[in-house]
């Protein structure tokens, strides 16, 4: 009986580690979205963002209103197929049609340079 009983308290006490462990997880949230982006005009070259990095045109990196700073995003040009991974350093654009500026480098991998705009989907991922 005494076996039983210690038995019992093992698993009891397994079953609340197990619980504890599933409670503390930092599980991320994976967010798709479909928007409109552009990317940022050649005037832009050097000047600082909001977050006070210089923008570099050969950087992979955007611009989203509400995203905090470091966000990586996939952008998935839904004509093409063709993605890239940028991150957010910079805050814009200001028009209601666009959701996203893409650096320069961005907007020629995923194939928008000469179009100047696209619908895209964008992925990444916010901890809980």
């Amino acid at each position: 009986m005494r076996l039983t009983f210690n038995l019992f308290l093992f698993l009891l006490f397994t079953c609340f580690v197990a619980q504890a462990q599933t409670t503390n997880a930092k599980v991320d949230r994976v967010i798709v979205d479909t928007i409109y982006t552009t990317y940022y005009a050649k005037k832009f070259e050097g000047r600082k963002t909001t977050s006070g990095q210089k923008y570099r045109g050969a950087k992979f990196t955007a611009a989203h209103r509400t995203l905090p700073f470091g966000t990586m995003l996939l952008v998935k040009n839904l004509r093409t197929g063709k993605t890239v991974e940028v991150r957010v350093n910079d805050r814009g654009p200001f028009s209601k049609k666009f959701s996203l500026d893409l650096s320069q480098a961005a907007a020629k991998t995923i194939g928008i340079y000469k179009l100047g705009y696209a619908k895209v989907e964008i992925t990444y991922s916010l901890p809980q």
